[in-house]
């Protein structure tokens, strides 16, 4: 069985034809018909996403790599438009169009009253269409489109309420920060097409052998795979949101709920991780890339997730936990556990985006308001949501059985192998950045299920006239009426309507069992329930020599099969350091609730730090965006006082002195001129006397 290109076209372009429907035509198809276009092309397009992982994993078809297109040629290189489809892609097509799907269900509630209803749909529907074109590409050029694609996109709908100052804020941001790490992708590129003379994968992969040596002209210290390799990566530090380039992705939650849904899960951040275990056969040959990659993904995993804890906007605290999760991806990069960094990315699309819908479930039956202190007890008033927000968290702190567990603890495991056999402080480091990150993450998901959902009824308390609105749509008119939407803040919660709860029950389901069911196939090269040997999952896609490979490792040691792996688990310090976060949270916010009150006073400091984000906005907005400024102001000052007043001013005055002496010389009167002319022969006739003697 052989998988088809036109099958492969549909998928890409069903997705990009319903965005231009709903954009160009909304006002003539309607609400109505916006949002049924888009849906169906995202729904076809899943539907044979599901059908060409099928190809790949039941019936054994071959992978796909070809082009589809010629795109344009410079002298001896040409550009094309291609697939290459494996199970890595394939894999990630079935997540982005399900999630996608999902999310355009929901929008369908969620923006039922919001005058931008059709152009939102086509935004979401070509953002699908953009991480498609992103994870189906088979070279580095149309990767790079894709890469710019979902870029463009989300600054469209981070801002969609134009009208919101905060909301341009944040999709400038967001922007411009990704344009730091695109530098690096970009240079990146540029060096592979200089040392290979192609950016078609295949052909790259098989001339690995061509770095052999190879250094970076002028840096000898620099290896061409550690040069090639670090800034690739740069590139996923602005995508896939690392410290120091994490600073746009909380600002992104400006955003409505369903896109901070689509950004977070599936697709745009997901796009780094995805693009560095492509390039995995690149990335081995670098330790020092490596190391560079884990230490980043260490300092995201621990230090972005103590963030969450002092956040107090439901959407600001998963948020949050989606830097920390893609720090854990990020870990399991730079450890050479790819595979378990694609796993996890797999597993967090699904139980991240019931988490941020049940957010903005929770916001829809508070009238939106997203301060999580005036809220409690929503649970009798909310009970679909509720359950699958527990069920969300339990994956997310890797409750053993539920999908996360068998995800994270890999990467814990890995992490903790990997400090065991390569020692040194970077090792060590990451290491124990993801174990105690086990802690926090379990801390602030609790702090947000019990502020939430249990307590006192807080929201009878506070004044509708404060609230924060996640909804600051961009009609005014809209925004200043407190009925929009048909709510008012004197109304009790209540449960969203079913367009908004059936997507939470669907991704509730993969929540719960999709780890159970893959890991022994996509981790361990076991079918699901561990008893049988097969072909590694990702044979061909991700390439390590078997000395290297981490996850096989650790998986003759301890996989024995899902339930015992999950059992396993409870004697695991990552497990109790996640009970003691639990337990905490529970003592804090449901036994003791006052001693959140005394903790804010004991810890004044660190949590100030905290709240200040260790200083990484002030640094990106007064020191890169003001230095820029500033940068500009002196070139300003520069143009205006050097070159027009002193250059072109100046030069222009002195031009003009002289010619103002000059001109007393052209008086008109012919005497003067013969009597120069004398004077002139004179001397002329002086110098040859002088010249011949």
């Amino acid at each position: 069985m052989t998988i088809s290109t036109t099958h492969l076209l549909i998928i890409v372009l069903a997705p990009l034809l319903g965005s231009i429907l709903a954009g160009l035509f909304g006002r003539q198809i309607g609400r109505a018909g916006a949002h049924t276009v888009t849906i169906a092309g995202v729904a076809i397009s899943c539907a044979m996403s599901l059908f060409v992982l099928w190809q790949l994993v039941g019936q054994g078809a071959s992978p796909y790599n070809q082009n589809i297109y010629t795109w344009f040629e410079i002298g001896s290189y040409q550009a094309h438009v291609g697939f290459m489809i494996d199970k890595l892609t394939a894999m990630m097509m079935v997540v982005v169009t399900f999630v996608s799907l999902l999310v355009h269900l929901y929008t369908i509630g969620y923006m039922a009253d919001d005058p931008g209803y059709q152009r939102f749909f086509s935004y979401i529907s070509l953002f699908t269409f953009s991480m498609l074109m992103l994870v189906m590409s088979n070279n580095f050029l149309q990767l790079f489109f894709g890469w710019e694609a979902v870029g463009l996109v989300s600054y469209l709908l981070i801002g969609f309420w134009y009208k919101k100052p905060t909301a341009i804020f944040a999709n400038l941001k967001a922007f411009l920060v990704n344009r730091v790490g695109d530098f690096g992708f970009l240079l990146g590129i540029a060096a592979i097409l200089f040392w290979f003379k192609t950016l078609d994968y295949a052909t790259v992969f098989a001339n690995i052998p061509v770095l052999d040596g190879q250094t970076v002209p002028g840096f000898d210290g620099w290896t061409a795979a550690t040069f090639i390799c670090i800034c690739l990566f740069i590139g996923a530090m602005g995508k896939s949101a690392q410290v120091p380039l994490h600073v746009w992705l909380p600002d992104s939650m400006e955003g409505p709920t369903p896109i901070s849904a689509l950004i977070h899960a599936a697709t745009m951040v997901t796009a780094g991780i995805f693009m560095v275990a492509r390039m995995s056969p690149l990335f081995e040959l670098s330790q020092t890339a490596l190391n560079f990659v884990l230490f980043i993904g260490a300092t995201t995993a621990f230090w972005t997730g103590l963030i969450g804890i002092v956040q107090n906007d439901i959407k600001r605290v998963v948020a949050y936990s989606t830097l920390s999760q893609l720090g854990y991806m990020t870990v399991a990069l730079g450890v050479s556990a790819y595979s378990a960094a694609v796993f996890h990315l797999m597993t967090h699309a699904f139980f991240k985006a019931l988490l941020f819908l049940a957010a903005g479930s929770v916001i829809i039956g508070m009238h939106h308001e997203q301060d999580m202190r005036k809220m409690g007890g929503l649970r009798k008033y909310m009970p679909i949501t509720f359950w699958t927000s527990v069920i969300g968290t339990l994956a997310l702190v890797a409750t053993p059985f539920f999908s996360g567990y068998y995800s994270k603890d890999a990467i814990i495991v890995a992490a903790g192998e990997h400090a065991h056999e390569a020692g040194g402080f970077i090792a060590t480091y990451g290491y124990w950045a993801v174990l105690l990150g086990a802690f926090v993450t379990s801390f602030y998901s609790f702090r947000l299920l019990y502020l939430t959902f249990f307590g006192p009824e807080r929201f009878r308390d506070a004044h509708h006239d404060d609230h924060h609105h996640d909804e600051a749509h961009a009609d005014d008119a809209h925004a200043e009426d407190d009925d929009y939407h048909g709510h008012h803040g004197a109304h009790e919660p209540h449960e969203s309507p079913w367009v908004v709860t059936v997507p939470l029950v669907l991704l509730a389901i993969p929540s719960i069992i999709i780890g159970f069911f893959t890991a022994g196939p996509m981790l361990f090269g076991t079918d699901w329930s561990g008893h049988h040997k097969q072909a590694p999952f990702f044979q061909g896609a991700i390439d390590l020599a078997p000395a290297r490979d981490i996850i096989a490792k650790i998986g003759a040691e301890i996989w024995h099969g899902p339930v015992a792996f999950a059992l396993h688990g409870f004697l695991t310090p990552a497990f109790w350091l996640a009970f003691a976060g639990f337990a905490l949270a529970t003592l804090m916010y449901i036994i003791k609730p006052e001693l959140p009150a005394k903790a804010a006073q004991l810890f004044k400091l660190p949590i100030r730090i905290l709240e200040e984000k260790y200083g990484f906005d002030k640094l990106w907005i007064n020191g890169f965006a003001g230095g820029g400024v500033l940068l500009g102001k002196a070139f300003r000052w520069f143009d205006s006082t050097v070159i027009d007043k002193g250059i072109v001013d100046g030069s222009a005055g002195t031009i003009g002195a002289i010619a103002g002496k000059v001109r007393k010389v052209q008086n008109g009167r012919l005497y003067s001129y013969a009597f120069a002319m004398i004077i002139g022969l004179i001397v002329l006739l002086g110098w040859l006397i002088r010249t011949w003697m």
